[in-house]
């Protein structure tokens, strides 16, 4: 059952809420390839490496299907929420107008994107002399954005100015591509994560082949900070096994004595914390982790033991939150007059705040407490690590263990999604005698369910990502769980690639299929302003630009940009305008067919409307009585949001709005129209 309600705009007093991105434009690094693909699984447009055995086997892990065509990819990334941020462009341009102060500078850009720092370097640098014999060089290793952007440079008729090459820029040489190398050096290759684009790898061949002795670089330096916290809600996203004892359900996905067998994938991960800012404790006062001066080569691997004093009791069962990186962008003698900092600023979604867990509950602190954090950094990623009371939190896992993102970790944990599924799977199972059971996803818990409840069961488990991972955890857990492992047959591939071949139970004389996916995964981006159309940007005409990158908002005519995945709860201000409605059913008892489905809003609040949230709640048994949800009261689900082509002032009695959607079986896609009037 597919629902919606409508959302507003905040009102114009309200106070924007400053946080960013996790999942940006992964790049390449080295010898090796990325392409631009979709994760179904989490509805993230990622950078997978076609090359390599360490990113093979993630891509192994995530299996995708051919990707769909680069409007669609593009949509899903974060270069419009980039671009609308006006704070960030503006710091650039101050900066490269700092930098570009000789006629003769030679500016590379890597990461070019649209090529916007690549027009504010050709502009500088005309203002510096009548005749300039400097140059720009754009670097973009992505084809499709390499060809939006000479659609940019030429809508601004500095097609001319800007040498443009379709590379990464390790296969860039001097003498061959470049003249001579470069004086000044700009990018934007910076994540929440800061290292997560390839930073370090990139500077480090840029500062060797590319750069001139001593440049300017934009940025100019980064630095990193944290903060020890408490909250309840961040602690579920981590610690498993305290929520199943809860739970006492009888099923274990972490059983006594391996409880680390499921853990949270350790990595920092990207929040939009300030949605939290009541369900937070704070324990320390913010405190610098690292330093990264981009002028000069920077290290590989650094580490920094850090001591913090705590300033109030706290249980620890979250471990702490980086609270932001100051990104310090004027290239000049290090005075740091233009600084761009990911918190404190207006709503946008391209950087966020990152959250990095303790191992298992936390350990209690009191106050005036000294707690020693080391911190250490590689080519990509800081990890940390604890030590309370000269007692290390040792964060090394057993070998049989599985990573999984914190909103999965939570969902495993919840009792009434447990007890859901708990009693419709029993009661399935008492109309099927000795059933074969297709577990379609990589739910860990389904596989576990079935086998516990009915021994006799056979199940298979597609585990499309988990693979022989989840084999291997099946086979660790079995026996503390009362089944048999010869129960389980894991096959490692799509439930829609399945063939008789695959089945080692092939004479059964029932079956039921039991699929949970997530609906709408993917990225977040504040409801409006960030994902509106460009016109000017900084001066650059970037309208030609909307199309390709999915803008939503103030769009001409009846035209609409796509429905987009995201937590609702994590987007800014919201106000919900209406009550739910029912859009479009789907039955999963007949083959899946093409499905259409409509109705009238009819708004119970006044307000701006921008557009409306979709979900999916999911009827688990043909008599209705278990659903679950995932609308946005539920904060480990993503729901979709389909921005309006111009707001709508509503009122209740007076305005309705007119929703329209459509499935195509054949594509899988969703798509959403709505139309807006006033009764008279």
């Amino acid at each position: 059952m597919l629902r919606s309600w409508c959302l507003a705009s905040p009102p114009a007093a309200a106070v924007a809420v400053a946080v960013r991105l996790p999942l940006r434009r992964r790049r390449r690094m080295a010898s090796r390839a990325f392409q631009l693909r979709l994760n179904p699984l989490t509805g993230d447009s990622e950078w997978l490496v076609v090359e390599g055995e360490e990113e093979e086997e993630e891509a192994h892990q995530t299996p995708t299907p051919p990707p769909p065509p680069p409007r669609q990819l593009l949509a899903t990334t974060s270069y419009l929420d980039m671009l609308n941020d006006s704070a960030r462009n503006r710091a650039y341009r101050r900066a490269i107008d700092a930098a570009v102060t000789d006629p003769s500078s030679r500016v590379l850009d890597i990461g070019a994107g649209t090529g916007l720092l690549s027009m504010m370097a050709a502009r500088a640098l005309a203002a510096v002399g009548d005749e300039p014999t400097g140059s720009v060089s754009a670097c973009e290793s992505y084809l499709p954005m390499g060809k939006l952007m000479r659609r940019v440079l030429r809508a601004n008729g500095m097609e001319n100015k800007v040498k443009v090459f379709h590379k990464r820029s390790d296969e860039l040489k001097v003498g061959d591509d470049l003249d001579s190398p470069a004086d000044i050096l700009v990018s934007e290759i910076l994540d929440s994560e800061l290292l997560g684009e390839g930073l370090i790898p990139t500077l480090q061949q840029a500062h060797d082949m590319l750069l001139a002795k001593n440049p300017k670089i934009v940025p100019y330096r980064a630095i990193t900070y944290g903060q020890l916290v408490e909250s309840t809600f961040l602690w579920k996203l981590h610690d498993l096994h305290s929520n199943e004892t809860s739970a006492a359900d009888g099923v274990w996905l972490t059983p006594g004595g391996m409880e680390r067998i499921v853990s949270v994938k350790l990595q920092q991960h990207a929040m939009q914390c300030d949605a939290l800012e009541n369900e937070i404790r704070l324990l320390s006062e913010p405190f610098k982790v690292f330093e990264f001066d981009f002028w000069k080569r920077p290290d590989s691997h650094r580490e920094t033991d850090i001591k913090i004093r705590t300033t109030c009791d706290g249980r620890g069962y979250f471990s702490w939150i980086l609270l932001g990186q100051s990104f310090t962008q004027l290239p000049l003698d290090g005075l740091d007059n233009q600084v761009l900092r990911i918190y404190n600023m207006d709503w946008c979604d391209h950087w966020k705040q990152c959250v990095w867990f303790t191992q298992e509950k936390g350990i209690p602190a009191t106050e005036d407490q000294v707690i020693s954090l080391r911190a250490r950094h590689n080519q990509t990623s800081i990890s940390y690590q604890l030590n309370f009371n000269d007692e290390v939190c040792d964060r090394s896992l057993p070998g049989d263990h599985l990573t999984l993102l914190p909103e999965r970790i939570a969902l495993y944990g919840d009792k009434d999604w447990r007890s859901a599924l708990i009693n419709t799977i029993r009661n399935a199972l008492t109309v099927k005698s000795s059933p074969t059971c297709v577990v379609a996803d990589d739910s860990l818990f389904l596989a576990l369910l079935i086998s516990s409840l009915s021994p006799t069961s056979n199940v298979i488990a597609m585990y499309p990502g988990h693979r022989e991972k989840g084999a291997t955890y099946l086979r660790a857990v079995a026996d503390a769980n009362n089944f048999s492992i010869n129960q389980i047959q894991v096959i490692g591939k799509r439930a829609s690639s399945l063939t008789a071949d695959d089945l080692k139970y092939k004479k059964w004389g029932s079956h039921f299929i039991m699929e949970v996916k997530e609906c709408f995964r993917g990225k977040i981006y504040d409801l409006w302003k960030s994902r509106c159309r460009l016109t000017d940007v900084e001066g650059f005409d970037h309208s030609v630009v909307n199309e390709t990158l999915g803008a939503c908002g103030d769009l001409p005519g009846d035209q609409q940009g796509s429905c987009l995945p995201y937590y609702v709860w994590q987007c800014g201000y919201t106000k919900k305008l209406s009550e739910v409605y029912s859009l479009m059913d789907f039955n999963f008892s007949e083959p899946i067919h093409s499905c259409f489905g409509k109705t009238k809003i009819e708004f119970s609040h006044d307000g701006t409307c921008h557009g409306f949230a979709v979900w999916i709640d999911w009827v688990l048994d043909d008599k209705k009585s278990v659903i679950l949800s995932t609308g946005p009261d539920n904060r480990y689900w993503k729901q979709g949001v389909q921005l309006i082509s111009k707001p709508v002032e509503v009122n209740p009695g007076k305005s309705v709005m007119h929703v329209e959607a459509s499935f195509d079986p054949s594509t899988g896609e969703l798509t959403f129209s709505s139309t807006s009037s006033t009764c008279s």
